[in-house]
């Protein structure tokens, strides 16, 4: 179905074929075994200021949905607020609890919280609405579980002409490899990249004071070969495209790669600018 002008949003039938598409990626034998080695070092710099925003404190009580390694979670308690996170995945909900096994940490759906209206003084999403079929639905569900007053604070990546890692992962698909394979429809992987549509989402959402940032990230990786390599295993829409690719074209998108990096190297190993865009949002 079509939303807003520019925003082809998933009909109902296709909007569970994608849920299971991201649900397999990120279970047992997916990428939830390797996505906190290769994300992980990029997307904890963005903690403090997801943490700033949704003014979580000491005795704050916190929802931190698709909680994925548990690394937003463990930031939370050591603040000295209450949290839960939550993740659809049983195998991010293990990872989680087993590296910080003092936190709560239980499998969910983000659109459909298994929580009370009113419970929470902040809801945080770091990089998890881009994994969700319906992100609109979570949001309003964000909603429903805040408190008056609450805070809604989520983060994505910025368009890939901005956020160095993606821009150069998908150039060098289209130059030496293809594009075109099917995967389950899904909501666009970058939407949330411009500040108007978050603005947009969050207010249909009915959350209001809505501000949005960029955050300047550095993606630090040793090689071109380890951008391939992260795509490859941690992510699940590029991963599914990369193991698409013959062996040919494999080999012609990492060439590409090593070409198109090579403006960001930094002593032994490569800086991508790799930003994020921060949203936050209080409930009325």
């Amino acid at each position: 179905m079509t939303g807003r002008p520019g925003v082809t949003l998933p009909a109902a039938g296709d909007a569970a074929a994608f849920r299971s598409f991201e649900l397999a990626n990120w279970g047992d034998g997916g990428v939830a075994t390797s996505y906190s080695d290769w994300f992980g070092p990029l997307t904890v710099q963005t903690i403090p200021a997801l943490l700033n925003a949704a003014y979580v404190t000491a005795g704050s009580t916190v929802l931190d949905v698709a909680s994925g390694p548990g690394y937003v979670a463990a930031a939370v308690a050591d603040l000295g607020a209450g949290v839960t996170g939550v993740d659809f995945s049983a195998a991010m909900v293990a990872q989680a609890k087993a590296r910080f096994p003092g936190i709560a940490f239980q499998e969910g759906d983000a659109e459909a919280l298994a929580f009370p209206g009113g419970q929470f003084d902040a809801v945080l999403m770091n990089f998890g609405l881009l994994h969700l079929s319906r992100p609109d639905v979570a949001l309003a569900e964000a909603g429903r579980v805040l408190r008056r007053g609450g805070r809604l604070a989520f983060t994505v990546w910025a368009p890939p002409a901005q956020a160095i890692g993606f821009g150069l992962m998908l150039g060098a698909i289209e130059r030496g490899g293809a594009m075109n394979v099917a995967l389950p429809p899904g909501p666009p992987f970058f939407r949330f990249a411009e500040a108007d549509e978050c603005r947009r989402a969050v207010v249909d959402a009915g959350l209001t004071a809505v501000s949005v940032e960029t955050l300047p990230l550095v993606w630090r990786l040793p090689s071109g070969d380890a951008l391939v390599d992260a795509f490859e295993q941690g992510t699940g829409r590029t991963r599914s495209i990369l193991k698409a690719q013959t062996p040919a074209q494999m080999a012609a998108i990492r060439q590409a790669v090593a070409e198109t990096i090579a403006p960001y190297r930094s002593g032994d190993g490569y800086d991508l600018p790799t930003p994020g865009v921060l949203t936050v949002a209080a409930k009325p």
